[in-house]
């Protein structure tokens, strides 16, 4: 009875050696290039800005009709105060973003454009992300948009010195990848996620489960 027991390993021992496994399969698969991310955010681009548009349409009526003058005419409407920007619009963008990434990821680790391209975000662990992951990776990734932002803000102050310095930013995250040994852009740096290319017989994306279920498979 004692043999047995010795013989049987420890939760923590299976625990860890499921954990290295995780680990050897990450390293196995072969990191996103640079160019294939960047294809796949310009793919998921269309859908994020038509969700931005969305919610940025919702919350001018909603702050125009909170903040418009009892009596007044929508004509006689103003801009929004720079309180209601920062407080409720800047927020609600961001979390729109992390809404968008998070559901995406945490339900198979790819969104719409990284299905099209074989990329499938995980963490270190080959795990998929949590939601805290998820908002740290897009935390993350609005680092260096901002640093630059505010350089181009500093030295020009136009909207399209503005707008191509963020632009630029959003580049730098992926060009670090050249520089990185392991080919790592900035925001997996920052929160130790990865993105990976899929081998073609590992990938099921979003639309294939979908005719799957329709078929009754």
């Amino acid at each position: 009875m004692s043999k047995s027991l010795s013989k049987r390993p420890s939760k923590s021992a299976a625990k860890a050696k499921k954990s290295a496994t995780h680990i050897s399969e990450v390293e196995e698969l072969a990191i996103a290039k640079p160019s294939t991310r960047m294809a796949a955010i310009l793919y998921d681009g269309m859908l994020i800005l038509a969700l931005l548009f969305l919610v940025g349409t919702v919350l001018t009526v909603v702050g125009t009709l909170l903040t418009m003058e009892t009596g007044s005419e929508s004509s006689q409407a103003q801009s929004l105060p720079t309180w209601y920007q920062n407080v409720i619009m800047t927020p609600s963008f961001i979390l729109t973003l992390v809404g968008f990434y998070g559901l995406f990821w945490r339900r198979g680790g790819q969104t719409l454009g990284m299905q099209t391209w074989r990329l499938k975000t995980v963490n270190n662990s080959g795990h998929l992300l949590t939601w805290g992951q998820s908002f740290k990776r897009v935390l993350a990734a609005s680092i260096m948009p901002l640093i630059f932002g505010l350089i181009g803000s500093v030295i020009g102050g136009s909207r399209a010195i503005l707008l191509t310095s963020v632009f630029l930013g959003f580049v730098f995250n992926y060009a670090f990848c050249l520089f990185n040994s392991r080919g790592l852009a900035v925001q997996d740096m920052l929160s130790n996620t990865i993105t990976l290319k899929m081998p073609k017989t590992e990938n099921e994306g979003l639309w294939r489960v979908i005719r799957n279920r329709k078929r009754g498979k």
